[in-house]
């Protein structure tokens, strides 16, 4: 009798073959666009398990209450094959380099102005979750400069599933227009040593903390 098969596996949500394939851009610093990063059959679950944000700005993925086919898109996303490809892609040593999540839900006016991300940052992976994208605000925009918006190189639509990568420089100035309203994403940084991670999340947590505070009047 023959033996029977093996229970087929679930494919991985992130197409690292699409990510691999897809050149670096160089110019006016390094970064890269790869829309269907997150598979298609992989957002409905991805989608469904994202926390509830009803609050601007950004908060670690451990302080948000995160269902479990996103969790472990997160722990994927932290994990060696991710890490493997970032370091080929943009030629940089990421072997023991923390890593940081942050979500953001909502967006607000004040969004989006231009600037670069800070030195203890090495490599800013973002991965959008918004199923539509019709608004002309809230499209990130890679610049050729710090002083004008419509300035830039490439502009990304946060349609869900894309994902937008840079190396943190002294030259990777991005921004958006203003959106006010729901616009989803997770934040991917691989940072330079673990007192930056210890000082970010207390950063962050502290600002989570005073948002919950003046939400519920305490």
């Amino acid at each position: 009798m023959p033996s029977p098969a093996a229970e087929p596996t679930d494919p991985s949500p992130l197409d690292l073959t699409r990510f691999s394939e897809t050149p670096l851009q160089r110019d006016p610093f390094d970064f890269l666009i790869v829309p269907g990063f997150l598979r298609a059959e992989a957002l409905p679950a991805v989608e469904q398990d994202f926390p509830e944000i009803t609050k601007g700005g950004s908060f670690p993925a451990q302080s948000l209450k995160c269902g479990p086919r996103f969790s472990a898109l997160l722990d994927m996303l932290q994990g060696p094959a991710v890490t493997a490809a970032f370091a080929e892609k943009f030629a940089i040593d990421l072997s023991g380099r923390p890593t940081m999540v942050t979500l953001r839900g909502q967006s607000r006016a004040k969004d989006g102005q231009i600037h670069t991300d800070s030195e203890s940052k090495l490599v800013t992976a973002l991965v959008y979750l918004n199923s539509r994208w019709e608004s002309d605000g809230g499209r990130l925009r890679m610049l050729n400069g710090p002083d004008n918006l419509e300035d830039y190189a490439a502009e990304v639509p946060p349609q869900a599933g894309t994902l937008v990568a840079f190396r943190c420089s002294a030259e990777a100035y991005h921004g958006h227009k203003p959106f006010v309203g729901q616009r989803r994403s997770i934040q991917l940084n691989w940072l330079t040593d673990a007192g930056v991670l210890k000082r970010e999340l207390k950063r962050h947590s502290f600002s989570a903390w005073t948002k919950r505070v003046l939400r519920f009047g305490g």
